[in-house]
């Protein structure tokens, strides 16, 4: 079920995230000082390109710098991604099939205001380690 979740969101929303997640991190990575930012964006993008199977946990050991940088972070991309995945997962409400899509688009919104001092794991190793 989980492979044939992400391959209908790659094609109605992973794709063009992933694609937004990408674009943020190539301007991010211009500057030496933001290269950060562009890791955690493109780690999002291969998040954003195929979400079924996989969660986001926090990083236990991340510390105030990962909190500025989040700050940083959402006033320069997080707010405008979260925007596009709010405009993206409004037509997956739609339709009857899209729903539980449109719920993953929504479920994505806080890693893409805040990256920094997460981790991407598969659901698996989550409730294994995490209880989650």
């Amino acid at each position: 079920m989980k492979t044939l979740l992400n391959l209908i969101w790659l094609v109605f929303a992973g794709l063009w995230l992933a694609l937004g997640y990408v674009l943020a991190g190539l301007v991010c990575c211009l500057l030496i000082v933001t290269i950060p930012f562009g890791i955690a964006s493109f780690r999002i993008a291969s998040y954003a390109l195929w979400p079924f199977g996989r969660t986001v946990v926090d990083v236990p050991t991340a510390g105030a710098w990962s909190t500025l940088g989040n700050v940083v972070w959402v006033l320069v991309a997080g707010v405008w991604l979260a925007i596009g995945h709010i405009t993206t997962a409004i037509p997956l409400f739609v339709s009857i099939i899209g729903i539980p899509l449109g719920i993953a688009n929504l479920k994505m919104i806080p890693v893409s205001l805040m990256p920094l001092g997460k981790q991407i794991v598969t659901t698996d190793r989550a409730f294994a380690a995490y209880g989650v």
